[in-house]
């Protein structure tokens, strides 16, 4: 069925020979007019508002014709209030049918970069004239977040193992292991990436000396942009003993004080000791007199 327009009916047949064709003309306007095309940029899984910058009637609406494309595919058309959208955009794309025609695009993906154009037609006595066409270059970005840096452990005595990681970002990344700016070798490096979202992950792991103190750099750069994390290590200090804990102004009292604790416990054992063998003496000799007195009185 053909689009009834004020004045006449436009052939039913081939309607999409007659969109190709208004497209090519579309484009061919928008090349020699030398407009350059306003850039949007978002991130990916973010939604974008894209406008026809053309002002108009609720009443002005009903006739139009209005087409969205992205580069040489076809988004999205209004013919005379009726929408539809191309597989696929369907079910994350919407149109704003208001005073200034929009449409907006959800869950943006990497394939959504692109040059997006809005072509508005007017019926014209018995065919439709090009009335307005803007274009918009919108750039999807998948920025990678800050790697993180975990401990593995020892793999070997000595030896310590970390890794780094980052994910969710693009385009295809590479991994460096710094110290003191000079690069290091890395253990283990893997890379892979999403085959439906397009988006890549990557790990690297390290193995350094636990000998010595260390400051490294994990750095993961993806098209003109970096991302970096640093990790620290610092060597382990041999314990000390006790004494090595006390000061020479606490030990030389302290054993002044424990020589004379000996010597003072030696001289009270002499003492008791002599004052024992005192007694001792003393009573042998009371027991030797008592003995000679009994021996005395029996003669």
């Amino acid at each position: 069925m053909g689009h009834t327009v004020k004045g006449g009916t436009l052939p039913a047949k081939r309607p999409y020979l007659w969109l190709s064709w208004l497209l090519v003309l579309a484009g061919l306007f928008h090349f020699c007019s030398g407009i350059i095309p306003k850039s949007v940029t978002k991130k990916v899984k973010e939604a974008v508002v894209l406008s026809c910058d053309y002002n108009t009637s609720t009443e002005e609406l009903t006739s139009l014709r209005i087409y969205w494309q992205k580069d040489s595919k076809m988004v999205l058309t209004v013919l005379l209030g009726k929408v539809k959208v191309w597989p696929e955009y369907e079910n994350r794309t919407i149109t704003d049918i208001t005073d200034n025609p929009r449409i907006v695009i959800l869950a943006l993906r990497l394939s959504d970069s692109g040059t997006y154009t809005c072509i508005i037609q007017k019926p014209e006595k018995r065919t439709y004239k090009v009335e307005h066409l803007t274009s918009v270059r919108l750039m999807i970005r998948a920025d990678f977040p800050v790697p993180t840096i975990n401990d593995l452990g020892n793999p070997s005595p000595n030896i310590r193992r970390v890794i780094c990681s980052t994910s969710g970002g693009f385009p295809r990344p590479h991994l460096y292991w710094l110290e003191n700016g000079e690069e290091l070798n890395a253990t283990n490096t893997t890379l892979s990436q999403d085959p439906e979202t397009e988006l890549y992950t990557i790990s690297s792991e390290l193995d350094f000396n636990m000998t010595s103190n260390h400051s490294f750099l994990c750095l993961v750069k993806y098209g003109d942009l970096t991302v970096s994390q640093t990790f620290d290590w610092k060597k382990s200090k041999p314990t000390p003993s006790a004494n090595q804990h006390l000061p020479w102004t606490i030990i030389i009292p302290v054993s002044a004080c424990g020589i004379s604790v000996i010597i003072a416990v030696i001289l009270t054992l002499t003492c008791l000791t002599c004052r024992n063998a005192a007694r001792w003496r003393q009573r042998r000799r009371n027991e030797e007199n008592m003995e000679t007195e009994r021996y005395s009185l029996s003669t």
